[in-house]
């Protein structure tokens, strides 16, 4: 099963699907760490800013990691396609690395509470860890302390109210009609990911479970 997450920013996605990559053994397909990880200054600073990179670059990275042996059976795929001249490029990606069926997963946020997730995101330097210094259970124990390494906490750059705003924007106008198309070929399923992290892993792995319940 070829598992497809479309998200605002900051519904939790990239976080939700590391979770199901490992509870559903499938490979966790991150546009977003393929497109950290080449060292071009171009790309880094249309991600700082929140645009889109070009689609050629990302068909290349995509089919590339799409092509590897561990996907044959199924992924999580986080962050693609993002607008409509990208249903085209997965189609065509799909088409030649596995032939299994796509399940949508649509995570619904206000924007409200997506704003506060990222105006208040505090990241480790060190270990990664996540924290938000707005909502109770994701504070530190120590404000601006890692729990797990002790290290100070940084903010970064990008996380603020005017680059959220620009995200969420692109995000409707872009990637939200996106549902329709995949809601026409019965696939689609709403969480909602205002909840816990916790709470909202349980709802998608009900969906998910059950398609791995009927094979």
């Amino acid at each position: 099963m070829n598992i497809v997450f479309i998200a605002p920013p900051a519904a939790g996605k990239g976080a939700q699907s590391g979770m199901i990559s490992k509870e559903f053994g499938i490979p966790h397909v991150s546009i977003g760490d393929l497109l950290r990880n080449v060292n071009d200054e171009k790309i880094r600073k249309q991600l700082s800013l929140g645009e889109f990179v070009d689609n050629s670059v990302i068909e290349k990275l995509l089919t590339e990691r799409l092509l590897k042996d561990d996907c044959k059976n199924g992924y999580v795929l986080d962050g693609f396609p993002r607008n409509s001249s990208q249903i085209e490029i997965y189609e065509k990606i799909k088409s030649i690395s596995n032939d299994k069926d796509n399940v949508v997963i649509v995570l619904d946020i206000p924007k409200e509470v997506g704003e506060m997730r990222i105006c208040g995101r505090l990241v480790c330097p060190k270990c990664g860890s996540v924290y938000n210094e707005l909502v109770l259970e994701s504070r530190p124990k120590i404000a601006n302390i890692c729990d797990k390494c002790g290290k100070t906490l940084a903010k970064r750059k990008d996380d603020n109210k005017e680059t959220y705003d620009k995200r969420y924007d692109t995000y409707l106008k872009e990637t939200a009609p996106l549902i329709n198309y995949f809601e026409d070929k019965g696939m689609v399923y709403h969480i909602d990911s205002s909840k816990s992290v916790l709470d909202t892993f349980k709802d998608i792995s009900k969906v998910i479970g059950g398609f791995y319940d009927r094979n």
